[in-house]
């Protein structure tokens, strides 16, 4: 079953009910961005996670912040996860002792996000060996991620490794994706949300619906 990561989680109700769907992964934003957290907020959205008997993984993400700033999220929030979005070295992704995973920006399909355009993606999965997965989003290589924008979906790349999807992705439209691409997990923030940060609870349930109607035989083995 593809994973779910419901991202840049900002208020209490929203975490409540992402745990009461189930979904495997919940992002909690420290870097720039209109659903930045401060590390209280971030730690008192995880402890809502960690109180729940099957809890989903708590994912902070990050963007080239001092080794001393991400020391003290990760022992105040006690996350699961590390998600890095900037230029990070892989030294840098793995010396805090946790799994991480590694956003990679492939490019949008085209300016508007609908057309053929895009980086060559198979190229860019290369490298990051210790990450436990790869984000594959539709941002331009080195840009900030968040930007709603798709990858071409034709172009994903052929890999035994884990690979998240992540950008433009909306209820509408996630169970095509996941068909085309076959990833361990899809990534979204503003597909479910009313505006940043604060989240849709329709949408949030539309989307957790379309991806569980994928047929499993329409999934790949996640590179297990």
């Amino acid at each position: 079953m593809t994973g779910i990561k419901f991202c840049g989680l900002t208020r209490a109700e929203d975490v409540e009910l992402a745990l009461d769907m189930g979904v495997s992964h919940i992002g909690l934003i420290l870097a720039d961005s209109p659903r930045r957290l401060d590390i209280d907020q971030a730690t008192r959205l995880a402890a809502i996670a960690r109180a729940r008997i099957q809890a989903p993984q708590v994912v902070i993400l990050l963007r080239n912040q001092a080794a001393a700033f991400i020391q003290a999220a990760v022992a105040a929030v006690q996350p699961d996860l590390l998600q890095f979005h900037g230029d990070e070295a892989e030294d840098q992704c793995q010396r805090h002792g946790l799994p991480y995973w590694k956003a990679i920006g492939c490019g949008s399909d085209d300016a508007s996000g609908t057309g053929a355009g895009g980086s060559d993606s198979q190229a860019l999965i290369t490298g990051y060996d210790s990450a436990q997965a790869l984000v594959l989003d539709g941002h331009a290589p080195g840009a900030a991620g968040g930007t709603g924008r798709r990858m071409d979906w034709s172009r994903w790349p052929r890999s035994r490794r884990r690979l998240v999807l992540a950008g433009g992705l909306v209820p509408d439209n996630v169970a095509t994706a996941i068909a085309l691409t076959r990833p361990f997990a899809v990534d979204v923030a503003s597909g479910i949300e009313q505006a940043p940060g604060i989240k849709d609870h329709d949408r949030m349930r539309a989307f957790v619906a379309a991806v569980r109607s994928v047929s499993p035989e329409t999934e790949s083995s996640h590179g297990d």
